[in-house]
């Protein structure tokens, strides 16, 4: 992403004035993180332009069965936001964008945005789903992490907001061999646009939160989890999605390779993270809480089934999250095996886990239905491209770094660009929100500062309309 040229129309000048300065923030990412601060900086009375690579909002929430440690359903927290967030006033909402471009300074941002082509026009749609429904294509979903498959024309997920398909060019029988056309026959409103063609636009903000959120370590990069290519090993969204009733499976537990329902699963904490040698140094954070929320899930669908989990020890240190360990434990009988595992391959239809008991100084050999790795949380491949063009620091593992982790820990070192939730290191889904709402709330006080009438004093060098 390279930096916009300023236009022979805009002049250098020495400071933003309560008459130059856009009072509007772009928000990048709309995740949990993302539309909470939108929607803060929304209800205080300021206009937001919320920018979402994806056809739909909610990000990784969106894909959550249910949270820990209350087993709350995911989708009846998510859904109202996202819903309020579709419907608000102040708020200008991009989805299926990407930012392109950017140039100016605080109070004067001024974003170019590439939209992709849904080859769906929106104003005409009315999500009715026939177009799906008629659609022959079938392709691997990449929300439901392959465990279930989509049409070539979809949405996200049965809530997605906007409620609108878009279609996939590269799986689209028409678009690859010239036929088909079935979802533009059925369509009743003839919102069936294959001649769309993406479009760049400007947009201006005052200042941009930046919430682009995170991605999960490949299992290819871990052979000794098998790297991908054992049947019947999957990471832990997999298993998140086969958990929830608007899943693939409808929220029955079935293993990938033949939909039997598995009697032992094992459970990996630490994978990809923890590892200086050959992997990432840090702790993810959310592993030890996600997995005992699943292997108590896995217990509650299969009753006369056994979870084991390999951990290296349990960081639970959220409120009541120690509890909620503990109750797997003790409640649920989930067996913790204080260890790491060098080992996991298929022999004949089970999966071979080797391991070792550290505590009792065994090793440890079970054959399971399925294997369940939390991986480490990676940043998004797309954020660095995002922190180059914004002249972002980083760290080594490609977190984006505040100017102070203790004391300013929503700053960057660019007066006007502020961080939200887990795009500068892994956070649960409290610790994003609140996160989010502070870089809102400081947001809000740059722009309060320029509506002052004394205001005067902002960033130097920034981009004006001459």
């Amino acid at each position: 992403m390279q930096p916009l040229a300023a236009p022979p129309d805009y002049a250098i000048l020495g400071s933003v004035t309560e008459q130059s300065a856009v009072p509007r923030v772009l928000v990048i990412g709309a995740g949990i993180g993302g539309m909470q601060a939108a929607l803060d900086i929304a209800n205080a009375g300021h206009q937001v332009t919320l920018l979402e690579r994806l056809p739909s909002i909610g990000g990784r929430m969106a894909q959550l069965s249910e949270t820990f440690p209350t087993l709350d359903c995911a989708q009846c927290i998510l859904t109202p936001r996202t819903v309020e967030v579709g419907h608000h006033p102040n708020i200008r909402l991009l989805t299926y964008s990407e930012v392109e471009g950017i140039a100016g300074d605080a109070g004067d941002f001024r974003v170019r945005i590439r939209r992709h082509a849904p080859f769906v026009d929106w104003e005409m749609c009315t999500g009715c789903g026939l177009c799906e429904e008629k659609c022959p294509a079938r392709v691997p979903a990449s929300f439901e992490r392959d465990t279930g498959d989509r049409k070539a024309i979809y949405r996200l997920s049965p809530q997605a907001v906007p409620n609108k398909p878009v279609i996939d060019r590269e799986n689209c029988i028409f678009f690859q061999r010239g036929k088909c056309r079935a979802c533009e026959r059925f369509c009743p409103v003839g919102a069936i646009a294959f001649d769309q063609e993406e479009t760049l636009i400007e947009e201006q903000a005052g200042a941009i939160i930046v919430a682009t959120g995170f991605d999960l370590y490949d299992l290819a990069c871990m052979p000794e989890y098998g790297g991908g290519r054992v049947l019947d090993v999957m990471d832990a969204l997999a298993f998140e999605r086969l958990l929830s009733a608007s899943g693939p499976t409808a929220g029955k537990v079935q293993r990938p390779s033949d939909g039997a329902v598995p009697r032992e699963v094992v459970f990996i904490q630490c994978a990809g993270s923890r590892s200086p040698e050959i992997h990432k140094s840090y702790c993810s954070k959310i592993c030890c809480m996600v997995t005992a929320k699943q292997a108590i899930l896995y217990r509650h669908r299969v009753r006369d089934g056994q979870a084991y989990v390999f951990y290296i020890d349990i960081r639970a240190a959220g409120k009541r999250y120690d509890e909620f360990s503990q109750r797997a434990m003790e409640e649920d009988e989930v067996i913790y095996l204080r260890g790491k595992v060098s080992r996991v391959f298929r022999q004949g239809d089970r999966v071979m886990v080797w391991g070792a008991d550290t505590l009792s100084g065994q090793p440890v050999r079970i054959a399971a239905d399925l294997v369940v790795v939390a991986p480490a949380l990676v940043p998004r491949p797309s954020t660095q491209a995002l922190a180059d063009g914004l002249a972002l620091a980083s760290d080594k593992d490609g977190w984006l770094l505040p100017v102070d982790p203790v004391l300013r820990p929503i700053e960057t070192a660019r007066p006007g660009i502020f961080l939200a939730g887990s795009v500068t290191g892994p956070m649960d889904i409290p610790e994003t929100v609140a996160h989010a709402s502070g870089a809102a709330a400081r947001a809000l006080g740059l722009l309060a500062e320029w509506q002052q009438p004394s205001a005067r004093t902002a960033s130097p060098g920034v981009l004006t309309p001459s």
